[in-house]
Order: structure tokens, then C-alpha cells, then sequence
């Protein structure tokens, strides 16, 4: 252990496991069970984390290009709301392992392959929401738009849309938190995520355990206050005002 990490110890020690999980990601160290492997560190950690956040925004990316663009379409619409509805509902019972043991067992180990399993479970919450908010907006002001000579597409972009953000982006939110937990278990599927830390207790013990559950739980409060943020910048600021006032 390095000089650095003997002057961390005592900082961290009455922290007990938790001050361990801390130490294991500041600085690299001997694993106990692997003949003296280095594991652990700030270069392990950001490696891991980098594939971790690859992999879930790879999966957001293209369950967005799919599910977007069909629950707007069918919010605007008013059609597939069965569709819509029952999917946002079952993709709670899913079982993300099954899930991810299927796209294996198929289609086979990989990157593209194991976003794919994620993509599905980010599809449903966006599509649910995205129908929902389309319809939930006053359709008074969607036919003052027709009647000002909008057709459906300028409708869609500039009344539906903005005025349905919260809503979308709620779904958006719930998905990806739902990718990025999920990625956690790709390890298994031969993708190394944090996960890895969590799944392979006999290479890191311990404290690396804990230490890939507090870097997961960290990444996905800071993804949620950065979609968080991304929300309050897309909403039109009458639709803020609106609901400052309702809320006072």
C-alpha cells in the first residue's frame, strides 16, 4: 500500500466499511483473493464508470429514437392508448436478469448486444409518458394553433411538446435511472461496468462491494439532477410561471 493510502487509512477508519469502500475508490490497492492483483483506485473507477454511463446513454439513445417519436404520434393522435398503457405498466415485470440471460442466450455477448436488453426497459416509461403529456395538453390551444394555420407536424413542435416536457421528461427520467441500475448486472453479459465491483465480491471483497454500490447510487443521483435540470431549461417559462403560482 502506498504512503498515500497509509495516511488515508486513519482519516477513514471510523468510518468502518463504509470508510474501507471510500479507500478502496481513492487509491489502488492488493486484492486479498486474486495473488496480489491491484484493484480499486481512481483509474479502475473512471474506466468502469466510463462504460458504465457508454452503455446506458447508447441504450437511452436509441430508446428514445424509438419511443419518442411513437407516443407523441399517438398522443397527437389519440390513438394506441392501450398500447401505450399496458407497456408503461409491464415493463415493472420485467426481470431484468431473465431479460438480460435472453438477449445472451440469442443473440449472444457484447456491447450492442447487452444495450440492446437495456434499451427495452427504457422504452416503455418514455413512450407511456410521452403519450400521456400529448394528451393532457389543453386542446384549446391545440385548436387555436389549427385555427392560426398550423398544420400537424408545426402543431406537434410548437404547441404539444413544449407545453407536455414535464410529463416526457418524467418518463425520460424513470428510464434512464432504469438503464443505468440495470447496467450494473452487464458484467454478466461481458460488458465490465461498475457492476463488476458488486458481481466479482471474490476479486475485490468486501469493500468493493460496497464501493461499486455508493459509485452506482452516486452516478444515478447525479444523472437524475442533471435530466432534472435539462427539464427546468425545456419547459416554456409561461408553464413555469403557471405552476409557481398554483403551487403558492
Amino acid at each position: 500500500m502506498s504512503a498515500a493510502a497509509d495516511a488515508l487509512s486513519p482519516a477513514l477508519g471510523f468510518l468502518g466499511p463504509f470508510g474501507d469502500a471510500i479507500e478502496f475508490i481513492l487509491e489502488p490497492q492488493q486484492s486479498r483473493f486474486t495473488g496480489g492483483r491491484t484493484v480499486g483506485g481512481p483509474e479502475q473507477v473512471w474506466e468502469y464508470t466510463q462504460t458504465h454511463l457508454e452503455i446506458s446513454f447508447f441504450a437511452l439513445g436509441i430508446a428514445l429514437l424509438i419511443a419518442l417519436p411513437a407516443g407523441v404520434a399517438l398522443g397527437h393522435y389519440g390513438r394506441g392508448e392501450m398500447i401505450a398503457i399496458t407497456l408503461g405498466n409491464s415493463w415493472r415485470a420485467i426481470p431484468e436478469l431473465a431479460l438480460i440471460a435472453l438477449v445472451v442466450a440469442f443473440v449472444g455477448f457484447g456491447f450492442v448486444n447487452v444495450a440492446i436488453a437495456l434499451m427495452v426497459l427504457g422504452i416503455p416509461p418514455i413512450l407511456t409518458n410521452a403519450y400521456v403529456g400529448v394528451r393532457q395538453v389543453d386542446r384549446s390551444a391545440v385548436e387555436a394553433a389549427r385555427g392560426v394555420g398550423l398544420n400537424d407536424l408545426q402543431v406537434i413542435t410548437r404547441v404539444e411538446l413544449p407545453l407536455a416536457v414535464p410529463t416526457i421528461m418524467s418518463g425520460v427520467r424513470t428510464g434512464t435511472i432504469n438503464i443505468i441500475a440495470t447496467a450494473t448486472i452487464a458484467p454478466l453479459a461481458g460488458v465490465v461496468t461498475l457492476g463488476d465491483f458488486i458481481i466479482a465480491r471474490n476479486v475485490y471483497g468486501d469493500e468493493g462491494v460496497l464501493a461499486g454500490a455508493i459509485l452506482i447510487a452516486v452516478l444515478a443521483i447525479l444523472v437524475e439532477f442533471g435530466l432534472a435540470g435539462l427539464q427546468r431549461l425545456l419547459t416554456p417559462r409561461g408553464l413555469k410561471l403557471t405552476r409557481e403560482r398554483a403551487a403558492a
